[in-house]
């Protein structure tokens, strides 16, 4: 199963539509997200345009007007004409005659050259004979310096209509258009910004928090089957990646994709032959962009699946780093690491080298987009198609139109790393659940009447573990549960407390079917003092307490006493209120006392203790020995043991081999049998 579905990891598309689907409660948000990166990408496309016109009449204001002195020569042409009927230009490619000019009086100047009005300015017959006297210094080669140097040199009405000018008013008003244009799209991609980074950490949270859920969900099985190191890596790596994802690229794709259509449409509404040269330059990447990102996903796939194999080898080795350093396995342990880091390196090399190809590549389309435009933009200026301004307008489109092209490319590489990361999170949270029970009654209280009725029991179908299974427990008594590792011992426990469902057969708890009773209802009605022990970080107060409210510190004392814990504690700087962990600093002899307090303070009717003075020593498993045969009294209890010496007064020892009960009787009667318990018990006194 686990197999099966990691394959489906590796289509992308499937991986999107799943996470999409999940954000649905997240629509409203995200479509305003949507629309705030939308309104602002509308605005830096609308943004180039303005900028062209301000680039317009900027540059009116730097060089002289052409229009106007073009209108000037035409008008005083046809008046010169007249003087010179042979038809001599005034054009700067033929030299005026100022001969013809100088003969001339005033009557006959103001009766040839007719005032004339521009700009509404006037421009007078004199005015007009000294224009043609200062354009008959100039030789048809003149340079622009030239030129200009002589403007100075004209008259006063005539440098009015033609020298440089600037529209203060209008490039005023276009500036605080462009300010309020840039102010608004910066608030509108904050406002985007907020409400996605809220969604994500919204969404990554309620991840975080259904995973909780969902591991209480799961059957034992599943952490049998599944390395813990694994389990923890997606909810953490696999849930912050898709986390960051939503906040990065999600909306980055929406205003790249409007940037993309918007600068478009601008271009081709601007000059199409423009647009057509900022495309063709670009449309490179496209292809490009494809052909990576089909190549990319099984590696991205398989880094989340290696970082999650490294995660469960670190935690492993870090869990028993004391049995590491023991046993000298740190070069074995380091070269299991070595060959998980580098599956790990390189499954990243491949993915980020692919990936990484992208950016540099539209960086190097965009570049080449600006190259073209400006050498294409520079001809049309020249032939007079377009103006200077649309060239600048152009840059920004290309930079708006390359942009995006690369936003995106890197919006799908971090979307690729999210399917993958997603696949792994909510392929755990697929995984079958315990059935939901409908209990049909509730045990309020338990008396300890048990009876197995053929039980079977199997983790794999094939191998069955507890094979016929049958035993009567009446309340009150002390059940001890013997036999060699891999009897079924701790099944049989596993089986009563329901953590798995028995195959075949019936376990009835006071006459009533653990079929028809709630886990949560068995639970509460048993006290377990396992052999592996478990503390978390807190005081011990809170590790011996737990679960249970309303216990004072007097009780809790009373019990630490009865199994010789109070020393310790008395010897603690805080005493009760130390923080501890499940940690080296405490000793596994006291970790295994406090959780035997732990059970002492649940005080449930129904006891188990999975070989609970295991990890004692001698001394200090005669005190809890004594506070346990207190505890039992009047209690349904079952005892694993693999020391015998611990369960000769029991009422009742079931003796296991291969999943089923060889034999059964108190210690003495067991041992006249001088079966299968009078040789496991007389194997540990040997010598």
């Amino acid at each position: 199963m686990h197999r099966k579905t990691y394959e489906k990891s590796n289509n992308f598309g499937k991986a999107m539509a799943r996470l999409f689907k999940e954000l649905n409660i997240y629509v409203v948000f995200i479509l305003l997200a949507a629309l705030f990166s939308i309104g602002g990408s509308i605005l830096e496309i609308i943004a180039p345009d303005k900028l062209s016109v301000l680039t317009d009449n900027i540059s009116k204001g730097l060089i002289v007007d052409t229009k106007s002195i073009e209108k000037i020569n035409k008008t005083i042409e046809g008046n010169f004409k007249k003087v010179m009927p042979q038809g001599t230009s005034t054009k700067k490619e033929t030299k005026i005659d100022t001969k013809v000019l100088d003969s001339l009086d005033d009557n006959t100047i103001n009766y040839l050259f007719k005032d004339f009005e521009i700009k509404g300015i006037t421009i007078t017959s004199k005015d007009q004979v000294k224009y043609l006297k200062v354009l008959s210094k100039l030789d048809k080669d003149a340079s622009n310096e030239e030129i200009y140097k002589q403007m100075d040199k004209l008259p006063k009405n005539i440098r009015k209509v033609i020298e440089p000018k600037m529209d203060m008013v209008k490039i005023k008003s276009i500036f605080i258009n462009l300010i309020i244009l840039f102010t608004v799209a910066s608030i509108l991609s904050f406002g985007q910004s907020f409400i996605m980074a809220t969604v994500s950490n919204k969404f990554a949270w309620n991840l975080r928090k259904r995973i909780s859920k969902k591991i209480n969900k799961l059957p034992l099985k599943y952490f049998d089957n599944n390395q813990v190191g694994d389990i923890l890596s997606r909810v953490t790596n696999d849930v912050d990646t898709v986390g960051m994802t939503l906040n990065q690229s999600l909306s980055n794709m929406v205003m790249s994709i409007t940037l993309l259509i918007g600068s478009l449409i601008m271009m081709f509404k601007t000059d199409s032959i423009m647009a057509l040269t900022a495309i063709g330059s670009s449309i490179i990447g496209f292809a490009f962009m494809g052909i990576i990102l089909s190549k990319s996903q099984k590696y991205f796939n398989a880094r989340q699946k290696e970082l999650g194999k490294l995660n469960s080898h670190i935690e492993e080795i870090y869990s028993g780093l004391l049995v590491v350093k023991a046993y000298n396995a740190k070069k074995i342990s380091d070269k299991k690491f070595d060959e998980l880091n580098n599956k790990v390196k390189e499954a990243n090399r491949k993915s980020q080298f692919l990936s990484g190809m992208m950016m540099p590549l539209m960086g190097f389309i965009g570049n080449f987009g600006y190259v073209m435009v400006c050498i294409v933009g520079a001809l049309l200026v020249y032939n007079n198609k377009i103006t200077f301004g649309v060239i600048v307008a152009f840059i920004i489109y290309v930079r708006l139109f390359s942009q995006p092209l690369t936003s995106i490319a890197q919006s799908l590489t971090n979307l690729q790393s999210s399917g993958a990361a997603s696949e792994r999170v909510f392929e755990f949270l697929d995984e079958e659940e315990m059935e939901k029970e409908d209990a049909k009654l509730v045990l309020k209280e338990a008396k300890g009447n048990i009876e197995f009725n053929n039980v079977k029991f199997s983790y794999d179908k094939e191998k069955p573990i507890i094979k016929k299974f049958s035993a009567s427990v009446k309340e009150g008594q002390k059940i001890a549960i013997v036999g060699p590792t891999g009897a079924g011992k701790t099944t049989m426990v596993n089986l009563l407390m329901k953590f798995y469902n028995i195959d075949d057969g019936n376990i009835t708890i006071d006459g009533k079917s653990i079929y028809d009773l709630s886990r949560e209802n068995i639970h509460s009605l048993f006290t377990m003092v396992l052999q592996d022990t478990w503390l978390f970080n807190g005081t011990i107060r809170e590790n011996i307490v737990f679960n249970k409210k309303n216990v004072t510190d007097k009780e809790v004392m009373a019990v630490c006493d009865k199994i010789g814990l109070s020393h310790f504690i008395k010897t603690l700087p805080k005493g009760l209120d130390t923080v501890i962990g499940d940690n080296e600093t405490v000793s596994v002899g006291q970790k295994q006392l406090i959780t035997i307090a732990r059970g002492m303070i649940e005080d449930s009717p129904l006891l188990i203790l999975d070989e609970a003075t295991s990890n004692v020593d001698t001394r200090t498993e005669e005190l809890v020995q004594s506070a346990m045969d207190k505890l039992m009294q009047g209690r349904t209890s079952f005892i694993i043991a693999h020391r015998l010496s611990t369960i000769k007064n029991a009422d009742l020892i079931l003796v296991m081999n291969e999943g089923n009960i060889i034999e059964q009787g108190t210690h003495d009667e067991l041992m006249k049998q001088n079966g299968f318990y009078a040789g496991l018990y007389n194997s540990q006194f040997k010598l």
